[in-house]
């Protein structure tokens, strides 16, 4: 870690942490610009699933970087295969993949209803 500017804490059980200065050095959104951020995002990837929804869902054409093709209507292969960025979005594919662990299937709802609140 050459060249870093960190500082080392504790916290109140005497655990250790670092703190890096370049952190500070990040430009955040705040306020109401932060707010439509958040759902746009969430926007964004429930309008990417929704169309897949249901009985009459449309499939999707994944390509991977290296070339490889996939055909799926399903949520959490969709999610799974998409390098998303957005703090939002990352949360919305973890939401997909807990439901597809606990239940098996309603990735795609989950995204869904999430974005309906």
């Amino acid at each position: 870690m050459e060249g870093m500017n960190a500082v080392y804490a504790q916290d109140e059980y005497g655990r250790p942490f670092i703190i890096l200065r370049e952190q500070q050095k990040k430009s955040r959104l705040s306020g109401i610009e932060a707010q439509k951020s958040h759902i746009l995002a969430a926007k964004t990837v429930s309008n990417i699933l929704k169309t897949s929804l249901g009985p009459r869902g449309l499939d999707k054409i994944l390509i991977s970087p290296d070339g490889e093709i996939t055909v799926t209507n399903d949520g959490a292969t969709i999610l799974d295969q998409m390098d998303v960025q957005h703090q939002v979005a990352k949360l919305l594919v973890q939401l997909s993949k807990s439901q597809d662990d606990e239940i098996g299937d309603g990735t795609t709802g989950v995204v869904g209803m999430y974005n309906a609140i």
